[in-house]
């Protein structure tokens, strides 16, 4: 493995502040409502945590894993589900939690997918947004931070699965 070394791109504060910005937005849109957040992991997890005791609501969680396939390293945005919800989403109140959107194709998938059961409704939440790397449309609901096309890791996003548990965004940089 070549040489590294990780960048701040946004402080542990800044993702702290922001976090509790989107908790009081979705707190806001939702006033009177129960919201149920989905998880899909690995990286989303961190994020979902720290947003879910940051929004004023009753909040349950599920947990969903997946994993894209397609040809060589390009993601067809097929989905073949690792780990499926443990909760039907019929009639409830749903915000998908990512970590990053980065060309959308799973993504986008995977909503339409979630859609077909029935939630009353079902939006999306990321920390990161990378539009640069975007093929397919998706609807963000609500954005941490746009960034550019950078190789980011910390706050559940790795690299070769280190990284994660860094308590900032911060950019891989190659020696």
């Amino acid at each position: 493995m070549s040489g590294h070394h990780i960048e701040v791109m946004f402080s542990e504060e800044v993702v702290d502040r922001r976090i509790q910005e989107l908790g009081d937005r979705i707190t806001e849109d939702y006033k009177g409502k129960q919201v149920h957040l989905v998880c899909v992991l690995k990286g989303g997890a961190f994020f979902m945590c720290e947003l879910a005791k940051r929004i004023k609501l009753d909040v349950s969680l599920d947990f969903m894993s997946v994993s894209s396939y397609g040809s060589g390293t390009e993601s067809s945005g097929l989905i073949k589900i690792i780990k499926d919800l443990d909760e039907p989403l019929k009639d409830k109140e749903v915000i998908v939690v990512e970590d990053i959107v980065d060309s959308g194709r799973t993504l986008s998938y995977l909503l339409r997918m979630l859609g077909d059961r029935g939630p009353k409704s079902l939006k999306l939440c990321t920390l990161l947004d990378k539009p640069d790397r975007r093929v397919t449309d998706v609807d963000v609901t609500y954005t941490g931070f746009t960034i550019p096309d950078e190789f980011v890791v910390g706050y559940g996003l790795d690299y070769d699965q280190k990284y994660r548990n860094l308590p900032y965004i911060g950019i891989v940089k190659f020696d």
